[in-house]
């Protein structure tokens, strides 16, 4: 069974009943971890130490966050920056996180049509969120593309939330219990875009 921790990033929580939702959905499962980074660190002063003992521990490392203009928001730049230290995640000797799954489940106010060459946004969600995925390849990690919970401005009914919130916790189970295909999933542009094909039976 793997190991799963979820650094989860929203600075207004209290106001988002979807990320509230798909925290929920998965926050109690066994072998996984809901690190809240603006709750541990509200003055961002992060304790590499112990960041870098919770991704040594655990398989599957998934950054929750909002997706503020075109980027995560501001406590994750500062984890990256301090956490990934050279020797440590990246370099020649920085070894701790090879092999690991990496990926984002994000939600944005935009439709997937607005994430598109033509569309309002100019570029996918996959292109936006390449630095996520370059990060990941420096530091020897397996990048999956995001779980994206898309349209979010305009307001999703109550189905539409516990749709995608038991979506998220299928796909964080299925990762959990060896049952998901990396390699088809790396071909996908979203990991919930054709959930039902990844999720391998038991």
């Amino acid at each position: 069974m793997k190991k799963i921790l979820i650094n989860f990033a929203h600075p207004a929580k209290g106001r988002s009943k979807i990320n509230a939702a798909l925290k929920v959905a998965v926050e109690n499962l066994e072998g996984v971890i809901v690190n809240d980074l603006y709750s541990t660190y509200p003055d961002f002063h992060i304790d590499i130490a112990r960041e870098q003992q919770l991704c040594e521990e655990h398989d599957v490392i998934i950054f929750q966050h909002p997706f503020y203009w075109y980027q995560a928001p501001a406590i994750i730049k500062e984890w990256l920056d301090l956490v990934l230290e050279h020797g440590w995640a990246y370099g020649s000797k920085g070894k701790a996180l090879e092999g690991k799954i990496f990926f984002q489940a994000l939600t944005a106010g935009g439709d997937t049509t607005t994430y598109q060459p033509n569309g309002a946004n100019l570029f996918t969600i996959g292109e936006l969120t390449s630095p996520f995925s370059a990060t990941a390849n420096l530091c020897h990690m397996t990048a999956l593309p995001p779980f994206a919970v898309m349209g979010v401005h305009r307001g999703l009914p109550e189905e539409q939330l516990k749709a995608y919130a038991e979506e998220y916790c299928r796909l964080i189970i299925a990762l959990r219990d060896d049952r998901f295909d990396i390699a088809q999933a790396k071909d996908e542009p979203l990991l919930n875009h054709r959930l039902d094909n990844l999720i391998l039976r038991p």
